[in-house]
């Protein structure tokens, strides 16, 4: 690749990428509203909703850390297979 075709392509993973992340937080968010937003009386969070909140988000997060870890170990293993053949 020349100089502007890797611009041009790095320019499009970062889109892609950051297309990525905001799907991941609107299903998170979503998610988590849903779950846990119940009482619409009021504009502000009660104490337990934002409590759920949170505890929700700290699941999610790290459920998604725990797949990207698991995907780097299989990753790695796939590529050390590949090269002892």
């Amino acid at each position: 690749l020349n100089k502007q075709e890797e611009t041009l392509l790095q320019q499009r993973l970062q889109k892609r990428q950051m297309k990525e992340f905001l799907t991941i937080y609107s299903n998170l968010v979503d998610s988590c509203f849903s779950s846990c937003v119940d009482d619409f009386t009021s504009k502000t969070l009660a104490s337990r909703e934002s409590g759920c909140i949170s505890r929700c988000i700290q699941k999610q997060m790290a459920a998604q850390q725990r797949v990207g870890e698991r995907f780097q170990e299989l990753n790695a293993e796939m590529t050390a297979k590949m090269q002892s053949q």
